[in-house]
């Protein structure tokens, strides 16, 4: 059985959109609550046999069409040589703003990405032949905002800003290095078997456009030819970026996600018609009832008849309030309402 995932990411028709959610292995289902109180949230990552069963119990309470690796994007800068800890919110000590020299802390450290392969064969070995594992590791900006910050509760990263415009040459070369590692990481995760790739810029637009441009797009696009060399499709979410929509056509990603901020009904006059689109359900909606749901669904039902080249999701991850059960009556939804293709 085709999986339409696929070939919706491969521009081509199918009865229906496929449907996946940001941050949908974990969080909100109960299966996976008990896990997590059982192992602890580092634990289960570190466990590849945890780790593959937790990425796959999405598909079976929520019935969605791809399943995507339960990782963090954090083990990237754990493999640059970062002592990342858990207590309980993940925290780097020390920070990269903590040194004088940000690159005296990196130091490349590729085998501790092993066990996530692992996991990624366990996966593949397990999941139904109709549904598709997505791969992905944070973009540099994202990635860079959590190694020099060490963590910001309000995720503003007052620290991080000044610098990029202060030491711009010292923080041009831990980009690439994070660039590098983000490429290695990226490719084994094809060679274990991942089926799509995606890769989350969840704070690029904390800062200017112009400086996103400069010092992060080109790792960006590095980053998505590589994989996409590899014949592996890749969708890029640049969280916040406005009208630097503009800059997300077919040469960056197979894929563009759009958060909730942007209108995904005016998304396509930005990004062109090569690009497939992804999003942008606001996830709080999850948190009201069903009815609601219902009627707030019906825009993207009409926009689902003419757009052909879309994935649904939400334009953020799953809010930990969300009741499973509203996230599965959505997935019902789409699976039974006519999208007359």
């Amino acid at each position: 059985m085709a999986n339409i995932f696929t070939e919706t990411l491969q521009g081509k028709v199918t009865d229906r959109p496929p449907v996946w959610f940001k941050r949908q292995a974990g969080r909100i289902l109960p299966s996976y609550m008990k896990l997590r109180d059982q192992y602890g949230f580092k634990h289960m990552m570190d466990t590849p046999e945890l780790a593959a069963e937790v990425t796959l119990l999405p598909i079976y309470d929520l019935g969605v069409d791809a399943a995507i690796l339960f990782s963090d994007i954090l083990v990237v800068p754990e493999a640059l040589g970062m002592n990342l800890t858990f207590d309980p919110k993940p925290s780097f000590h020390p920070a990269l703003k903590d040194v004088e020299n940000p690159m005296d802390l990196l130091e490349r450290q590729p085998e501790k990405l092993e066990h996530i392969y692992e996991a990624i064969k366990i996966i593949k070995k397990d999941k139904p032949d109709n549904v598709d594992l997505i791969g992905f590791c944070g973009a540099p900006l994202t990635t860079l905002c959590y190694m020099y910050q060490g963590f910001s509760k309000k995720q503003n990263f007052p620290a991080l800003v000044p610098a990029l415009y202060q030491n711009k040459k010292e923080l041009k070369n831990v980009i690439e290095e994070i660039t590098e590692m983000a490429i290695h990481y990226a490719k084994e995760q094809v060679r274990a078997g991942i089926q799509a790739f995606e890769l989350f810029d969840t704070h690029a637009g904390i800062i200017p456009l112009e400086l996103y441009k400069e010092l992060f797009l080109p790792a960006v696009k590095r980053i998505t030819n590589a994989v996409r060399s590899t014949n592996t499709a890749v969708i890029y979410f640049p969280m916040g970026i406005g009208t630097g929509l503009s800059l997300m056509n077919y040469d960056v990603a197979d894929c563009i996600s759009i958060d909730w901020q942007t209108s995904l009904f005016d998304v396509r006059k930005f990004v062109g018609e090569e690009v497939v689109l992804q999003g942008n359900i606001d996830p709080r909606l999850l948190l009201t009832d069903k009815k609601t749901i219902e009627k707030e669904f019906q825009p993207y039902l009409k926009f689902g008849r003419k757009e052909k080249k879309w994935i649904i999701n939400l334009g953020h991850g799953m809010i930990p309030e969300i009741p499973a059960e509203n996230a599965k009556f959505l997935v019902d939804l789409i699976k039974k309402s006519d999208w007359q293709r």
